[in-house]
């Protein structure tokens, strides 16, 4: 059985979750993806790699105490949906809208598939540019775009990341991690210049399917 729980605060969830019996794992979702790690007993080598956990594996060691494992499948699933879409020599340089947990499985996917990512923020800071230092030559140097933030989600379906978009080509790739719209306005404005663009729903079913995995194998 797989139920929905919605918390406010990462105390509450794990206390709810603790007292839970025959508990297999759980999925962990924004905005609790980083704050739920101290909560953790050990991590898999991808979720500490990344520095976010979007699943938690629950098992009984041998001395009969209950351990919580943090995994990502956010990793495979975005991984296993952008890599029908790169072009080898074309898509090396990747655009990554936003700094939240969602971002750093992207993040690390993108490293692992060999694509050299930069992270976009509002401010500026180490290791990161602001929307307003997207110049001529970052867009065109950087031919793949991920929107990791919640920007043109429902219900602000208007909304979308701060790009000068009248600089994309049909060249470039823009992946939207938001699947609700199924076509967000940062998609559309980036196909009207002929950009391919995929949205999140496919990166959902195979991180669920993933998870699933986890808890079961």
């Amino acid at each position: 059985r797989y139920d929905n729980f919605e918390f406010e605060h990462i105390e509450e969830a794990v206390n709810h979750l603790r007292a839970m019996k025959n508990l297999r794992g759980f999925n962990v979702t924004i905005p609790h993806k980083q704050a739920i790690m101290p909560y953790l007993d050990e991590l898999s080598e991808d979720a500490r790699r990344i520095g976010a956990v979007n699943v938690v594996c629950v098992h009984t060691d041998p001395t009969g105490r209950v351990r919580w494992t943090g995994c990502n499948s956010d990793v495979i699933g975005f991984s296993r949906s952008i890599r029908p879409l790169l072009q080898s020599g074309l898509h090396t340089r990747a655009l990554v809208l936003g700094t939240g947990g969602a971002s750093k499985a992207v993040v690390y996917g993108l490293q692992q598939l060999g694509i050299q990512p930069q992270l976009v923020s509002r401010t500026e800071g180490a290791g990161r540019l602001s929307y307003a230092q997207l110049t001529e030559a970052v867009i065109r140097d950087h031919k793949v775009i991920v929107n990791c933030s919640p920007v043109g989600m429902y219900p602000h379906t208007d909304a979308c990341p701060s790009l000068p978009y009248h600089l994309l080509t049909p060249h470039h790739l823009l992946y939207d991690l938001v699947y609700n719209p199924l076509q967000t306005r940062f998609m559309e404005l980036g196909a009207q210049q002929g950009a391919v663009v995929k949205n999140g729903l496919e990166m959902l079913h195979l991180q669920a399917e993933a998870a699933w995995q986890m808890w079961n194998s």
